[in-house]
């Protein structure tokens, strides 16, 4: 009986000695909210939380703009021409995680009702060739915002972007002839981070690289109506990974590849791709003919591994089509087209096809492979991959 009453002194001790005083207080973390509009001047970072974005936002050179994860930043049709641009010399750092994605969407869930996401860097191009032959290495923009791209800086560095999705984009702009992406990337240089990047239901392209020797891994493009993904200006990135498109509604081409009529030393390589096309997609225009799963054209080339093709069954669509006689000259007869372990769903697509001029396609031995253990792209599940209530990688 003494020992329980010395063990009830003891805890009455214990409680004694504690207060309300003591209890741990939570403070739930601070959010952000407002507007972001106008030139970017000085370095800035927009913690967690829902943002608007009203007109042509640029983050001017030298300066770094940065979202937090788990944002979310709306534009809105009514107000003009929305877009988040990157000058030369900017950086835009966004640090989305698989489960706390940063999110660009419009108001209107309507396709091409903003620009997207536009960077500048300066990394070499190739644009043309004067009338001598000599390559041009500058050109100006095609989304109406005219400005001047390419340079000498292979390694340019316009930051980081990891886990952000683009909803909506696409915009249509000036005359109706000027286009913008989803995501857009002028002369951007290696040193420049693309990873688990998403472009939804967009009025153009999802992904395009105009020149530059950026890379980009995890990369979806879901219901773009004009090309999943597209280059030109002999763009060069080398350690591209994992891309995967899923056409539907509409939409042209999986992959256009071009390289403005310039036989480049150089391509670039991408390995594991799937290009998927559901049943009933159309074309973007009436009677186009954009429906290949791959064209290369305009001396366009590259590495292209374990590639998964479906769906691309429209009369007439082939998986790989060479468009012009010079493209299959330069570049596949010259080496600088492989397609390397890949796996075409349909018996009925054909592997190959060519342009109105009616030449033969030949690959060098061991420049196209097939296979039926392709595996195409692996991608990693997550609230990055999902649009109001769907999992984008079901179609996977």
């Amino acid at each position: 009986m003494k020992k329980l009453v010395l063990s009830l002194s003891l805890l009455s001790l214990i409680f004694a000695s504690c207060s309300s005083n003591d209890d741990d207080v939570v403070t739930p973390p601070a959010t952000g909210s407002g507007e972001i509009t106008g030139d970017i001047t000085a370095s800035k970072t927009f913690i967690k939380g829902t943002y608007t974005l009203s007109g042509t936002v640029r983050i001017k050179s030298g300066v770094t703009l940065t979202f937090d994860a788990g944002s979310t930043i709306t534009a809105d049709v009514t107000n003009g021409t929305d877009v988040l641009l990157v000058e030369k010399g900017g950086m835009l750092n966004i640090a989305g995680t698989a489960a706390e994605p940063v999110v660009f969407t419009e108001k209107s869930k309507t396709a091409g009702s903003w620009g997207g996401i536009i960077l500048f860097g300066d990394a070499p191009i190739v644009s043309g060739k004067t009338a001598d032959g000599t390559p041009i290495t500058t050109a100006t923009s095609e989304d109406g915002t005219n400005i001047v791209y390419g340079g000498t800086n292979a390694a340019s560095n316009s930051g980081s972007l990891k886990y952000v999705r683009v909803e909506y984009a696409g915009k249509k702009i000036l005359d109706g002839n000027s286009e913008m992406n989803g995501f857009s990337f002028y002369a951007v240089g290696s040193g420049t981070v693309l990873e688990n990047l998403v472009a939804y239901k967009g009025a153009d392209d999802g992904f395009e690289f105009y020149g530059g020797t950026v890379s980009a891994k995890n990369l979806i493009s879901y219901g773009n109506t004009d090309d999943s993904f597209d280059w030109q200006d002999g763009w060069q990135g080398q350690t591209n990974t994992n891309w995967f498109a899923y056409q539907t509604g509409s939409g042209n081409f999986g992959m256009e590849i071009e390289a403005k009529s310039v036989n480049n030393l150089f391509f670039p390589k991408v390995s594991n791709i799937t290009l998927r096309r559901a049943a009933g997609t159309a074309t973007e225009a009436a009677g186009s003919v954009e429906y290949d799963a791959i064209q290369f054209k305009k001396d366009g080339n590259g590495e292209y591994s374990n590639v998964v093709i479906s769906g691309f069954t429209t009369t007439g669509a082939v998986a790989v089509r060479i468009q012009e006689a010079a493209t299959n000259t330069n570049q596949v007869a010259g080496g600088k087209i492989k397609m390397l372990n890949v796996k075409v769903a349909e018996a009925a697509t054909p592997l190959t096809g060519t342009g109105a001029a009616g030449f033969t396609v030949a690959f060098p031995t061991g420049n196209f492979t097939t296979s039926t253990t392709a595996t195409g792209a692996a991608l990693t599940p997550g609230a990055w991959a999902i649009v109001d209530g769907v999992n984008l990688l079901e179609k996977l």
